[in-house]
């Protein structure tokens, strides 16, 4: 079995990625080839005699995406984990906000291009977040971007913005089980999880919600446990479409749900990475 691994490089990434390779070829990507090689080191101790390839991309760039995508030998399993939460005037150097370019724009066109290269069945896994928590957080799809996004203290921004991206990935997953029945394409929520460095440039009372969390939150190799089931398990053979808590399929909110919606989403995500939206 060969798997891909999205922001293997720490936290949830790198410990579904050391799971991973007591069983499969595991290819880490990641955006520093310093730190790939410094998680290589750690899986391997973990899992001694671990079958790894190191694949350096920056996913907040569609030319890397693209990149990567091409040069990835076909994938039995293909774990989406990588995200940021970074502020909202933080572009990339193709003028995309960075925080929609890496946790959504790259996903759906990695996941896409996979998925239409695909010449044999797949596991997709999305990793998302809480369910619950983001039913309050609909997409707004004429602002992407979150400009028009406000709240009473700005340093919250970031972390509300993170959530509509989450949602987008879930969108994302329904749209592709749907357009690639092939594949199975399914989206978990790890748990509120410590030690992932997601936090790592937020600040004021974002961070201090970050470190309080932190010090009572289970680790990353807890996250990992529902994005493994998912890519692994007998018991999901042939589900797709799902979106699951604690390895539980669990409903997400109509507004992430709707086809129309959905679709729509995908063919506005086509046109920022300059693809066919059909």
């Amino acid at each position: 079995m060969r798997a891909v691994v999205t922001g293997a490089t720490s936290g949830i990434g790198e410990a579904i990625a050391t799971r991973l390779a007591e069983r499969a070829t595991v290819v880490l990507v990641g955006r520093d080839n310093a730190r790939l090689d410094a998680a290589a080191r750690r899986i391997e101790r973990a899992a001694p005699g671990a079958d790894l390839v190191l694949e350096k991309a920056d996913l907040a760039l569609v030319k890397e995406v693209r990149a990567l995508a091409e040069r990835l030998p076909r994938a039995d399993v293909v774990i989406s984990n990588a995200a940021v939460i970074t502020d909202l005037h933080d572009h990339t150097a193709e003028g995309r906000q960075t925080l929609l370019a890496t946790n959504h724009l790259a996903p759906y066109l990695l996941l896409r291009l996979l998925a239409e290269a695909a010449d044999r069945p797949a596991r997709f896994v999305i990793v998302g977040a809480d369910p619950v928590a983001l039913a309050g957080a609909p997409v707004d799809l004429d602002d992407l971007e979150a400009h028009n996004l406000w709240l009473p203290d700005p340093d919250l921004l970031p972390f509300a913005a993170y959530g509509r991206t989450k949602n987008m990935n879930a969108m994302v997953g329904y749209e592709l089980a749907r357009r690639f029945p092939g594949i199975t394409v399914n989206a978990a929520h790890p748990g509120i999880i410590g030690g992932t460095g997601l936090g790592r440039h937020a600040k004021g009372a974002l961070r201090e919600l970050g470190e309080r969390l932190g010090r009572t939150a289970p680790g990353p190799e807890v996250g990992a446990d529902t994005p493994v089931w998912l890519a692994t398990s007998s018991e999901v053979d042939g589900r797709t479409g799902g979106f699951y808590v604690d390895r539980v399929l669990t409903p997400t909110a109509e507004h992430t749900t709707d086809r129309a919606r959905c679709a729509r989403l995908w063919r506005e995500s086509a046109q920022l990475v300059g693809i066919s939206g059909e």
